[in-house]
């Protein structure tokens, strides 16, 4: 095999997802339908953890902005924008005012003296509670309550509908958006620009000796960051017709920080294969075990991280190409 296990590793993965329809029953596949989205989201945070080296805590405030963009957009509620509501704008909205918002904090953040390590942490993390509160209490949004009846994804263009509410059409919507996604932050990560990121992550003052725009690069993909975090808020809450403040809060950001370093940060598909199984042994453990699922959750995710700190996919897929260049030093 020329081609390492690791570059066949996401394309096997979708491949093998495309399969579910054909294994799963309607309520799994919606709950499966789910799950991609909180996986989008992990691949959003590994472009900055595992790329850049950003730890950041508030990954859910991008999250929370698009479902609230979209909810917004598509019951139409956006003030003199009224009769807009197709799901094209709203998905266009979720992405474009998370992405403005982390530019604007990410100016803050990494100009001037420049935040890094546990330093952009806390920063993101305070960013999180605040940006939290404030919608907690913004009556516009409807407060605590959220809003409710967000209408489903629309496919349709030009007075022609096709609403996603059955399992199997919506669930293709879904897997689809997720491969889309994928293939943009790999094409991303392999580039040029991934390579500045890297170096970026392994040593900031020395990339800049060499004349890179550090900030700047940062900024460029904390904003790509948010804007794909806020795709997987607007697909989330279409499909669960509801959105809240705690979808915005730090709780969900420490979440998907669980999921990536479970799955693994080094890799996108690891990151987006660990938000599934985290949320797949989460159901799984709450039917078995009742109240105890939590603390049997708990366990499981100190386990992972001590004996496998590139995480169970990371780990899994740096161990077959190991043996894929043993093999071909060998031959």
């Amino acid at each position: 095999m020329s081609v390492k296990p690791s570059t066949l590793a996401g394309p096997l993965v979708f491949a093998l997802l495309a399969l579910a329809p054909l294994t799963l029953d309607d309520w799994r596949l919606g709950e499966l339908s789910q799950f991609l989205a909180y996986g989008i989201l992990a691949m959003s945070l590994a472009l900055i953890w595992g790329q850049a080296g950003l730890l950041c805590f508030g990954q859910a405030v991008f999250f929370g902005l698009g479902a609230y963009a979209m909810s917004l957009v598509t019951l139409g509620m956006v003030p003199g924008l009224s009769a807009v509501t197709a799901t094209w704008a709203g998905l266009a909205a979720a992405m474009a005012v998370p992405a403005v918002a982390a530019n604007v904090v990410g100016r803050f953040l990494f100009y001037g003296r420049g935040l890094r390590g546990a330093y952009f942490g806390i920063a993101t993390l305070a960013i999180a509670v605040v940006v939290e509160r404030l919608f907690i209490n913004w009556g516009f949004v409807g407060g605590l309550n959220g809003l409710m009846n967000v209408p489903p994804l629309d496919l349709g263009l030009a007075g022609w509908s096709y609403e996603l509410w059955e399992p199997v059409p919506l669930y293709a919507a879904m897997l689809a958006a997720a491969a889309l996604v994928w293939l943009v932050l790999e094409a991303v990560v392999r580039s040029p620009f991934g390579s500045v990121l890297r170096a970026i992550a392994g040593s900031e003052e020395r990339t800049a000796a060499f004349g890179y725009d550090t900030a700047g690069t940062k900024l460029s993909a904390f904003t790509l960051s948010a804007a794909v975090a806020g795709f997987a808020g607007a697909l989330f809450s279409a499909q669960f017709a509801f959105v809240s403040p705690p979808l915005i809060g730090f709780a969900l950001s420490t979440e998907a920080l669980i999921w990536v370093a479970v799955g693994g940060r080094g890799a996108l598909i690891a990151a987006f294969l660990g938000a599934i199984l985290v949320k797949s042994a989460e159901a799984r453990l709450s039917e078995a075990l009742g109240a105890s699922w939590l603390l049997a959750l708990g366990l499981l995710f100190v386990a992972c991280v001590v004996l496998l700190p590139r995480g169970v996919v990371g780990e899994l897929l740096a161990r077959l190409d190991a043996r894929w260049g043993r093999g071909r030093k060998d031959g």
